[in-house]
């Protein structure tokens, strides 16, 4: 029974595969993540300083901003730590701490990127009823559920791999994920595998609406002139492009962690693994700060000195 307690201390084993590289990976880093920390603080600013711009869709940006800032400051901090260290040893408490930021962060994306998409499904196809509908309570209320939902599932499926008696402590990644937790279980997962596929099923269901709220946009659209599909698409069209970024980088985390990476290129297997908490963060303030043109020329009147 020895053995089956839980170990203190886990090794996160794939920090090996770029241990030649690390000063170069630690610099590269402090800078995207300088720059991640920067344009998203830059973006909340921007928003929340100019009333102009405290409109429903405005805010859930910043929201999504703030979502990039939890999850990047839940991961980088510790990743440069690692990077410079010689041992790769996380505690047990930490683990799971970062396991549920991280968790939560990505599922947050969703959940944001969900509540944009039904926002601009009611600016398109329900005009007339979306100061109606869309109310300062209503985004109030959106923005809580986009926050509590990800906590709960996320707090569910961690209760349960925590209780799991352990026969090791390996993780191949450079950061601690529940699936790695789970393999190393001593007994039957079951029941955390009933939980998994349940959660799948309620979180698949997130971009099925979404691809579903576009639809719709696109089939009002396709009745209405040019000049309303250039207004539409200038506004919209950054949602699709932060939702296929973030739909990319989670298949390829999840075909990542149920991979065999003995197969794999040991630089790719890790470059593969940092993507969904990477590319989001640095991509959304430069989809929406860039593309958005009333963002984009207060961020330009801010950088001036224009605080107009």
């Amino acid at each position: 029974m020895e053995n089956r307690t839980p170990p203190f201390y886990f090794n996160l084993t794939m920090f090996v595969n770029i241990r030649h590289y690390r000063l170069v990976a630690f610099t590269f880093c402090v800078l995207l993540y300088s720059f991640i920390v920067s344009a998203n603080l830059l973006l909340i600013l921007v928003i929340t300083q100019h009333r102009a711009l405290h409109q429903p869709m405005y805010m859930f940006i910043a929201l999504l901003s703030l979502n990039s800032l939890y999850g990047s400051t839940g991961f980088f901090p510790r990743f440069l730590m690692d990077l410079l260290a010689d041992v790769h040893l996380i505690s047990y408490p930490a683990c799971f701490t970062q396991i549920y930021i991280i968790y939560t962060y990505a599922v947050n994306e969703l959940t944001i990127l969900s509540v944009m998409a039904y926002d601009r499904h009611v600016a398109v196809c329900h005009p007339l009823h979306y100061y109606r509908k869309i109310t300062p309570k209503a985004v109030v209320v959106l923005s809580t559920l986009a926050w509590i939902f990800p906590a709960l599932v996320v707090s569910a499926v961690i209760s349960l791999s925590a209780q799991l008696p352990l026969c090791g402590n390996e993780i191949q990644k450079v950061f601690c994920a529940n699936w790695n937790v789970v393999k190393l279980s001593c007994v039957s997962t079951n029941v955390n595998n009933i939980l998994g596929i349940f959660i799948i099923i309620t979180t698949v269901s997130l971009p099925i609406f979404f691809l579903y709220t576009y639809l719709r946009i696109f089939l009002v659209c396709w009745r209405k002139s040019a000049e309303f599909k250039g207004k539409v698409l200038q506004t919209c069209l950054p949602h699709l492009v932060s939702f296929v970024v973030y739909l990319i980088t989670s298949i390829c985390d999840f075909a990542l962690s149920r991979s065999r990476l003995g197969d794999l290129n040991s630089f790719a297997a890790v470059i593969l693994s940092l993507e969904f908490v990477v590319i989001p963060p640095v991509l959304n303030p430069l989809i929406y700060g860039l593309n958005l043109p009333d963002i984009r020329r207060r961020i330009f009147g801010l950088l001036q000195g224009n605080k107009r």
